[in-house]
């Protein structure tokens, strides 16, 4: 496989998209040697046909504001690949919103979802629509608005949309409201739904919770436990409030949060209420984290500061793409950070993760380590097929045993002959290869 050439291509066929071109050579990277071991998926181009979407749609949407005056925003659902099953994968309302990201996370849910071994193809969408400073009625009518013009490309057998940031369980409530008054048809065509209309218990949990199990599995292969080790998370909504729970009540001590404005330390720890106001302070919807080291005296706030400028055992970076860089790596290193898991997806840059490589730090990424959230996703649907709600516990055991297999999926095809495990490289060919192989099965369609 000639990398440079298909990445050329790629770059030709669709310029700037600079998010959805990192995306693609970082696993085409990882999986070459492999994928050049398989003459059969290089003659049927597996990855010339996988790194393409099935679809792009695009429409542009339109909603009234509370003073009656009409705004326009743009929408996407890149539909990328249902080889193993319907397309799935969030929904994003946030201003930085456009193809090129809508692309890449679309790709990376296609083998994420593959990881979880659940029968889900990978979609993502969203709107450069921004739910922050706008009222709950004009929430809805640009939700309702968006599903619109989105409504006859979804179904429960055809694409199942689920939350993502700027988007809790309000928005998909609303639209999914507006899916079932369209189609007259109550179905499980929406994840993170409500817990009176079919929604699963933990989901909010989920994508925090799962990156623990996966973090703990990492360091039961070293010998080592999550107790009393020291942790910085990044971000402050749903995600990272999960992570920073299940930290806690795993026995490490989680000492950062942040937010667009800067970055909280509590040396003593986030536990207890401390872990209840972050949910407060995302209800504020003023999308910052400062309030917090007024109301608890043990934090400080810096406004110049990431949570990789602090000495910690384990970095888990729970906020957005490419938000830790070289210059952060390069401080957690030599801080000697034990383990980096990254929770958002593509949240390390590609000079960051080869320097964690090259110094043999315990490294995973977010297709592997993220993977909780779209596995309990999953488990809604077969929920909501079933006509079933299971228990906080059983999904709890069931999200537990996911990350526990995907964490040998990735130790299976990652191994190096020191004994030790490229997470990258692991979680690539584990999802690429259970995807190839489903669309060989399949012909050229």
């Amino acid at each position: 496989m000639d990398i440079n050439f298909i990445i050329q291509e790629l770059e030709r066929k669709h310029p700037g998209e600079v998010e959805y071109h990192q995306a693609v050579k970082e696993v085409l990277l990882s999986i070459a040697d492999t994928y050049n071991q398989y003459p059969e998926l290089i003659k049927a181009k597996i990855v010339e046909r996988l790194i393409e979407p099935d679809r792009a749609i695009i429409f542009k949407v339109v909603w009234i504001d509370d003073k009656g005056d009409p705004q326009v925003n743009m929408g996407y659902r890149v539909q990328f690949n249902n080889a193993i099953g319907p397309y799935k994968g969030g929904i994003r309302f946030h201003a930085t919103v456009n193809l090129s990201i809508m692309k890449f996370l679309g790709f990376e849910q296609t083998l994420k979802n593959a990881l979880t071994s659940l029968p889900m193809g990978g979609a993502k969408g969203g709107s450069d629509f921004s739910p922050k400073g706008k009222s709950d009625a004009e929430i809805m009518r640009f939700c309702q608005a968006f599903i619109l013009e989105l409504w006859k490309h979804l179904g429960p057998d055809t694409d199942v949309p689920a939350g993502d940031i700027g988007v809790g369980a309000k928005e998909v409530g609303y639209m999914y409201g507006m899916y079932k008054k369209l189609t007259n048809r109550c179905t499980g065509t929406f994840t993170g739904k409500g817990l009176t209309f079919g929604g699963s218990l933990l989901r909010a949990e989920a994508t925090g919770y799962g990156a623990l199990y996966f973090v703990e599995e990492m360091l039961k292969r070293r010998g080592e436990t999550i107790k009393d080790k020291t942790v910085a998370v990044s971000g402050f909504g749903n995600v990272a409030w999960g992570a920073v729970k299940k930290a806690t009540e795993l026995g490490a001590k989680v000492v950062t949060i942040s937010g667009p404005d800067g970055c909280i330390l509590d040396p003593e720890g986030i536990s207890g209420d401390k872990i209840d106001y972050m949910l407060e302070l995302r209800a504020s919807g003023n999308d910052v984290v400062a309030p917090y080291a007024k109301k608890f005296a043990s934090a400080t706030f810096f406004p110049d500061k990431k949570p990789w400028d602090i000495k910690v055992d384990i970095a888990i970076p729970c906020a957005t793409q490419n938000e830790l860089n070289l210059e952060d790596a390069k401080k957690l290193i030599a801080c000697n950070v034990t383990c980096v898991a990254e929770v958002s997806n593509m949240g390390c840059t590609t000079e960051a993760i080869d320097a964690f490589l090259e110094n043999n730090i315990n490294f995973a990424p977010g297709k592997a380590v993220n993977a909780g959230g779209v596995a309990t996703s999953g488990l809604e649907m077969t929920q909501n097929a079933q006509h079933l709600a299971w228990t906080a516990q059983e999904v709890d055991l069931k999200l537990h045993q996911i990350m526990k297999n995907i964490h040998q999926l990735c130790e299976k095809y990652g191994a190096n002959s020191d004994g030790t495990v490229n997470y990258v490289k692991g979680a690539n060919i584990a999802g690429f290869i259970k995807v190839a192989n489903a669309i060989l099965g399949q012909g050229i369609i």
